[in-house]
């Protein structure tokens, strides 16, 4: 198979790129040149925002594309206007996002979306996701995958929210767990999902797909409990009720990072329908090794892993977890 893939140094585009090499396929990357690219694929330099940023893709021909671009949907629009006729199948990876808020627990892809349109520039983050199927499905009709992930983790995660956690648990002593520990979670490791957009692709399965794991897949107790195995760490979780976690005025998702506390919120990216995703081959590894070769790979890098500067920064300070560790200790049932 010939892929060509749009990005692919960094997070799922890199997850994707190897494990087309693994497979023994021919692997086209275009990317801008600030990261290096895995060894064994073909590079092609090009800022996709320039206005030749395409010319190296001019020429040539593919069996599968796959784009996981988040910004303005014009650039969707650009790209798979000039490859329509040379690539067989394009995969776009989405974002649950796309639905129309909020989803409630149990959506399928037949759910109502946000609006978008694939000439947009620069807008909110689910209207540009939607823009960017948009583009695709103009291009290539049923010969484009909308890859509708949720939260995704796994090495080279450069969102920073596992590697988030695992710094704080190695770091030891008593760590605030926003609870309850039984909080189901739903999220694919990026190389579960990188193998399921390949074979989904060759396949030629098309149209909308929500891919993440079964809702439940782990939980947050099961998720924080695997973060003290595999660091090693004199680390005891102490667990915080939602309640008080509010009370202190600390943001769930980005002050602790993957923790939504039950409600519409939680519903929304854990509780979705999954039901196409596995009927189309989505396979989840357990998350203890999710957790594990996520350590693995923070440990093993020279440097801390360079962080996407267009989110909000991760995690407590020390006053932010100094309040949560006292409201645990006022109320032990909360574990």
């Amino acid at each position: 198979m010939r892929l060509l893939m749009l990005g692919g140094t960094g997070f799922v585009g890199r997850c994707v790129v190897e494990e087309a090499l693994a497979r023994g396929w021919s692997v086209t990357l275009l990317h801008r040149g600030h990261r290096p690219a895995p060894a064994g694929a073909q590079v092609v330099v090009g800022d996709r925002t320039a206005a030749d940023g395409l010319a190296g893709l001019r020429t040539g021909g593919w069996d599968l594309a796959v784009d996981t671009w988040a910004g303005a949907p014009s650039v969707v629009r650009d790209a798979t206007r000039l490859l329509r006729d040379r690539v067989g199948h394009y995969t776009y990876v989405s974002s649950r996002s796309v639905y129309a808020y909020p989803p409630p627990a149990g959506l399928d892809e037949t759910g109502p979306v946000v609006d978008g349109s694939d000439d947009d520039g620069d807008v909110p983050y689910a209207r540009a996701k939607r823009g960017g199927e948009l583009a695709a499905l103009a291009a290539f009709g049923d010969r484009a995958l909308l890859a509708r992930a949720g939260l995704i983790l796994g090495p080279y995660e450069d969102v920073g929210r596992l590697p988030w956690w695992l710094h704080r648990v190695a770091r030891g002593g008593d760590v605030p767990a926003p609870g309850p520990p039984d909080l189901p979670l739903q999220y694919v490791d990026a190389r579960d999902l990188a193998a399921w957009l390949l074979d989904a692709a060759a396949a030629g399965v098309g149209g909308p797909v929500n891919v993440v794991s079964p809702r439940g897949h782990t939980t947050m107790g099961d998720l924080l409990t695997h973060c003290v195995d595999v660091t090693g760490a004199a680390a005891r979780l102490r667990w915080v009720d939602p309640a008080a976690v509010a009370a202190a005025g600390v943001a769930p998702w980005t002050e602790l990072p993957i923790w939504l506390p039950p409600g519409k919120l939680h519903d929304a990216l854990h509780h979705g329908d999954v039901s196409r995703a596995l009927a189309t081959g989505l396979r989840c590894r357990p998350a203890a090794e999710t957790v594990a070769d996520t350590w693995t790979w923070l440990t093993s890098v020279d440097h801390r892993p360079a962080l996407r500067t267009d989110l909000p920064p991760l995690g407590l300070d020390a006053g932010q977890e100094a309040t949560l560790l006292a409201a645990a200790e006022a109320d032990p049932s909360a574990g």
